[in-house]
């Protein structure tokens, strides 16, 4: 089961810029969720964990549909969450929605 929360007017977000979202996971644990806005207005959300040493994709740089950590510079979809190649590793990835100009991300019952 899932449930759609509401996150900010799309006008508060600035473009290739990025929000963040916190929730809980099933035993509690605060999980961070960024929500990322593109040039043409295509809003993403992940986890704002890189997969490769968890640095916080939200103060990345935003190019085209990825996003760049701004650790180590890993280079990370916001379509699917996947690390580019050579590198290897994936983020969770949540749907959104935007309806009458709000931001909408689905947030499953149970994060892992």
């Amino acid at each position: 089961m899932s449930n759609w929360v509401k996150v900010a007017p799309l006008e508060d977000f600035k473009r290739l810029g990025a929000r963040i979202v916190r929730t809980q996971d099933n035993e509690g644990k605060t999980i961070e969720i960024g929500v990322f806005r593109l040039e043409d207005d295509r809003i993403f959300a992940i986890n704002n964990s890189c997969p490769h040493k968890g640095g916080p994709l939200s103060e990345g740089i935003v190019y085209g549909d990825k996003i760049a950590c701004p650790m180590h510079s890993w280079k990370i979809s916001l379509v699917d969450g996947k690390a580019e190649e050579p590198d290897v590793g994936q983020t969770a990835c949540f749907k959104t929605r935007v309806e009458a100009g709000v931001v909408y991300l689905e947030l499953k019952d149970k994060l892992a």
